[in-house]
């Protein structure tokens, strides 16, 4: 009998006009890693919290999920717990003031003796490295630290199943690989059963036994991750999700074997291609000379006991410059947008834009014309019932917008998909007519298939001579649609050039496709750049034969 066994689930939530789930039936054995994946709004994570009893949505539902032949829905509440629940956000999760307390938390919920309490918290402390920051408080963690405290958490419970909701999806490059890393090795040691529902496949498909794929509120497809990604069709809009060495085997003619990691698309690279062309044509661009935003010695710090924050931080933005801020979580850049917005007021240093000093914008005139910005959640700057509302209020002109709006202006904004409320969130702030837009982690969550259309709109915006300054821990988006990068540590800017110079010479922060082809090619930074190459250097004539 299968551990978790989900029976032909259809849902539809309370008014809507269609389905969200349609006839899904997947079956997962113990010891299973699956991963889940699909456009945003394809229904990955309203089927994830059917699982867990205490999470299913209201609304109209027919079929079944049963945990070890039982109805999740009449599991008692002792017997739920088997079933763990890790979230997107990592403060979400989060309900105890220290790291100690959050341990135990669970545990004294149900009722668990205190010495059991007291060496199932060790355990877990020590096997996931917490003891070193155990008496921490938790809101001074780094998110990479809060969801690897989120995670210890669920397994102190003892689940036998655990589900994740893009659990990265906040977290920096090197704790998002941290993070994957400890799930798969919570999976081999313990036997332990992952459901996971990703965007950032990158590591998440090579760990994976089996991948499942949800289209429409269907699932397409389901099996080995290396049958599935093999079997995608080149122009499905899923593939830009797949890992880079995936991406290069569709784009060069799929030999032999579908890799799945960057060491198996090395592999492949060497194997299949001459690589007697080494670097495409590169001349540096030439930004505009114009400065939109100048950073200068800016220090900031929380509290006047606290660490700085910002710390001699220097940086420029040019006139029409699309500038990426890159870097760990807590390394300043969310606090770094709001000195530039005005919304933090630094200890030293300075800030001008369009030449005049930030203080200079009197009674609101900075966001009238000059300045927008977009928040992280974008939750917050909804304040209507529909969209056209939304819209009205900002006195937006739907038809000047670089994107089409018109198929969501009756719906509720709470009710949109991740992307459809980061366009929305947009639509608000250009209607403003900004020349400088900081944008917060603007893909963060959200489909590849998004993130290309994002960088289409950044382009168009800065065709029209709009400066964009982008906080992200995405860095495929940066390598394809940036003009100029920042990497930020401990509250400075200590490198930044253009994509090719910036990811070219870092290790960690840069794309699989040049840790893919380092030192095979020069300066190859995106898939299409590797593609490229190889098919220009063509197929030794073995393969060729």
């Amino acid at each position: 009998m299968s551990l978790l066994c989900i029976d032909r689930l259809s849902f539809t939530y309370p008014d809507a006009s269609y389905p969200v789930l349609r006839e899904v039936s997947l079956s997962v054995e113990r010891g299973d890693f699956v991963v889940l994946c699909g456009s945003t709004g394809s229904g990955k994570s309203t089927l994830l919290r059917h699982i867990k009893r205490e999470l299913i949505p209201r609304g109209e539902r027919t079929g079944r999920v049963l945990y070890e032949g039982v109805p999740v829905e009449q599991m008692s509440h002792a017997a739920s717990t088997a079933i763990g629940f890790v979230s997107q956000d990592p403060e979400a999760q989060i309900v105890t003031d220290t790291v100690r307390h959050e341990l135990a938390f669970g545990l004294e919920n149900l009722g668990t003796p205190p010495a059991q309490i007291a060496r199932r918290v060790a355990e877990m402390a020590s096997y996931f490295g917490i003891d070193t920051w155990y008496d921490m408080r938790t809101d001074a963690l780094s998110g990479g630290q809060k969801q690897l405290l989120n995670l210890a958490s669920v397994m102190v419970m003892d689940p036998t199943l655990l589900l994740l909701d893009e659990p990265t999806a906040m977290l920096d490059p090197v704790a998002a690989s941290s993070f994957l890393s400890t799930l798969k090795k919570l999976s081999r040691d313990f036997s332990l059963t992952v459901v996971l529902v990703e965007h950032r496949l990158e590591e998440a498909v090579a760990y994976a036994d089996r991948l499942a794929i949800l289209k429409e509120g269907t699932c397409t497809a389901f099996g080995p991750a290396r049958e599935v990604v093999r079997s995608l069709s080149p122009s499905d809009p899923l593939l830009l999700s797949m890992p880079s060495a995936v991406r290069l085997w569709h784009a060069t003619g799929a030999h032999g074997a579908c890799p799945l990691t960057v060491r198996e698309g090395r592999r492949y690279i060497e194997a299949i291609f001459t690589c007697s062309v080494r670097a495409l044509p590169y001349a540096p661009p030439s930004p505009c000379t114009d400065v939109a935003l100048e950073i200068c010695d800016v220090t900031h710090r929380y509290d006047a006991h606290a660490e700085d924050v910002l710390s001699s931080l220097s940086f420029t933005a040019h006139v029409g410059e699309r500038l990426f801020l890159l870097g760990p979580n807590g390394s300043g850049k969310s606090t770094a947008l709001a000195v530039c917005a005005g919304l933090l007021r630094p200890v030293g240093g300075r800030v001008r834009i369009f030449g005049k000093p930030l203080r200079a914008y009197k009674d609101g005139s900075l966001y009238r014309g000059t300045l927008s910005a977009v928040p992280q959640d974008v939750r917050c700057v909804f304040l209507k019932n529909s969209v056209r509302e939304e819209l009205q209020d900002a006195a937006a002109d739907v038809s000047a917008l670089p994107f089409d709006l018109s198929g969501l202006l009756d719906r509720h904004p709470y009710d949109l998909s991740g992307g459809e409320m980061q366009l929305v969130a947009l639509a608000k702030a250009l209607a403003t007519h900004p020349r400088l837009l900081l944008l917060d982690e603007p893909t963060k969550g959200l489909d590849a298939a998004y993130k290309r259309r994002f960088s289409d709109i950044l382009r168009a915006l800065s065709a029209q001579g709009i400066t964009t300054v982008t906080v992200t821990h995405d860095v495929e988006l940066a390598a394809a649609c940036a003009d100029r990068c920042v990497l930020f540590f401990r509250g400075r800017a200590v490198s930044e050039g253009t994509p090719c110079e910036f990811f070219d010479g870092n290790r960690f922060y840069t794309t699989a496709a040049r840790r893919m082809s380092a030192d095979v090619f020069d300066r190859a930074i995106t898939v299409e750049d590797v593609a490229e190459l190889c098919r220009r250097g063509g197929c030794r004539q073995e393969v060729c034969e």
